[in-house]
């Protein structure tokens, strides 16, 4: 955990941005992450710069049209992330197809890759620089600790 939020906290120093990304309720909680660091969690301060790459349902359909499904994130990294921003993906297979495509996208292009993974972390443990792995249990727990996980992160990026 303290990797993780030093990790976030580096990049957004840094002017870096924070991508976000998952399928189904993963996808809701990386919509729900980058909320939080644009928006705010509990006080007024100025917006994080963050992205969530499961938004844009314009550019997810015309993605998954002409290019197929496994690429609707991937495309977005490619288009959007630089050197030393940072990728988180929410998994709790981490076994994703789509998923490890972004994460594989994001190395390339210099930035960083996070995850937030359940079962044994799946073939995305070996893509991110950094993993959190919620093992022993299902995907409805995993997916709750996750939640728990980007308030621990938002609250740690609060003003002092």
């Amino acid at each position: 955990m303290t990797a993780l939020i030093k990790n976030v906290q580096l990049a957004l120093g840094n002017g870096h941005m924070i991508l976000t990304c998952g399928n189904g309720g993963s996808a809701a909680e990386a919509l729900h992450l980058s909320e939080e660091l644009i928006g705010r969690y509990r006080s007024s301060r100025a917006p994080l710069k963050s992205i969530c790459l499961c938004a844009d349902t314009t550019a997810l359909t015309c993605i998954a049209n002409d290019f197929g499904f496994d690429h609707i994130y991937s495309r977005q990294v490619e288009a959007l992330a630089s050197k030393g921003d940072q990728l988180i993906v929410l998994s709790t297979s981490g076994n994703s197809p789509n998923i490890l495509r972004a994460l594989e996208v994001a190395r390339a292009r210099g930035a960083g890759t996070i995850g937030l993974l359940g079962a044994d972390g799946g073939k995305a443990r070996a893509l991110c620089d950094l993993s959190i792995v919620v093992s022993g249990v299902d995907g409805a727990a995993v997916q709750e600790i996750h939640q728990m996980i980007i308030h621990i992160l938002c609250e740690s990026l609060e003003p002092a």
